[in-house]
């Protein structure tokens, strides 16, 4: 391995972890996503691994086609800079739709009961819920299908529409001038670095969450989430987050 190649490939450990850091929309929506829909530890590293799979795998493919077709760095900036206000854009909307989908969830609820009936026919009544209207429900009728989540698959959707900035220019090209393999290295290192970072800022904050006292919160936690997410993609406009 060349000095060279050596320096690429610590530059592309460093930016990956300082470029995942500096953009909150990297873990915020899954620390809120995951404390809104209850997901587990395991659901919650999971959805932000593949979310950060699409997120560097779509500009590492962008920037192999770029050193194929000897396309130049302006043209692949130019392309990711659009990538980028589509993917903020796409934030403010999913973010605003689900803020308001869960503030009108939360006023609706106030107050609402569940009540089970059990299986040898005794009834009684929950506190009150976040999760909808009065519920008459066997618990021991667990038939029909399930709902399909389709958070995880529109959040994958955004971040293969978010670019890794500064892959192409100070990684990839850099590296072409090396080799085949020098490209796959420092795509490797810096696909690796960030998404062990996504995990590392998500998973300690996200368990926190878990044990705080948020009961006053619980009926608007789908409308926080949904603010939160919101908030993401205004940063990204208007503050260049």
């Amino acid at each position: 391995m060349t000095p060279e190649l050596i320096a690429l490939v610590s530059t592309a450990a460093t930016l990956g972890f300082l470029h995942t850091v500096a953009g909150p929309d990297h873990y915020l929506p899954f620390i809120v996503m995951s404390k809104a829909r209850n997901w587990s530890t395991g659901k919650t590293l999971a959805v932000t691994a593949l979310c950060g799979l699409g997120h560097v795998g779509s500009s590492i493919l962008i920037g192999a086609i770029g050193i194929a077709f000897g396309l130049g760095v302006a043209k692949l900036e130019i392309f990711e800079g659009v990538r980028g206000d589509v993917a903020a854009w796409l934030f403010i909307l999913f973010g605003l739709a689900y803020f308001l989908w869960g503030l009108s969830r939360g006023l609706r609820n106030r107050g609402h009961h569940h009540v089970h009936v059990h299986a040898d026919g005794s009834v009684h009544a929950d506190h009150p819920s976040v999760l909808g209207p009065v519920e008459v429900r066997a618990e021991h009728d667990h038939a029909g299908p399930k709902p399909v989540n389709l958070t995880p698959w529109i959040l994958f959707t955004i971040f293969v529409f978010g670019p890794c900035e500064p892959l192409i220019p100070l990684l990839m090209f850099p590296a072409a001038r090396q080799s085949t393999g020098g490209v796959v290295f420092v795509a490797v290192v810096f696909s690796l670095t960030t998404i062990a970072t996504m995990e590392a800022m998500v998973l300690l904050p996200a368990a926190g969450l878990k044990w705080l006292p948020m009961k006053f919160l619980e009926r608007y936690m789908h409308a926080v989430a949904g603010f939160t997410i919101l908030a993401c993609g205004l940063g990204m406009v208007f503050l260049d987050l």
